[in-house]
């Protein structure tokens, strides 16, 4: 069973970074997408950012030029690098990985707050 396990969220301020990690418990580079998703309160959960096998990326649109997202194939750690966060970032982050006929996700997220 492949895991993934998200860290590296918390509280931060208006303006500010912080780089959510996710290390999966096999290799990453046959995996069509990973990605990262998220869930507020009280909203549907949102495709945030992906990167595709071939290394493509894609955004949802609140979110570009502020985050990327990149991957570690030889510590199989997706990261995503978030920078001039806003208080509707918050949310808790979700990572997942897409193997065609099996897709998974990580079991507990990271929570991500941005208030001052």
């Amino acid at each position: 069973q492949v895991q993934l396990v998200e860290s590296g969220g918390g509280l931060v301020q208006p303006g500010g970074s912080l780089r959510l990690s996710c290390t999966v418990s096999t290799g990453i580079s046959n995996f069509y997408f990973l990605s990262w998703y998220r869930r507020a309160p009280g909203k549907q959960r949102e495709l945030v950012a992906r990167i595709r096998r071939g290394g493509d990326t894609e955004y949802v649109d609140s979110v570009k030029g502020r985050f990327t997202i990149t991957r570690d194939t030889v510590l199989n750690t997706v990261y995503l690098h978030m920078n001039s966060l806003k208080p509707e970032d918050t949310a808790v982050y979700i990572c997942n990985a897409d193997a065609g006929a099996k897709v998974y996700f990580g079991s507990q997220g990271t929570q991500v707050t941005v208030s001052s």
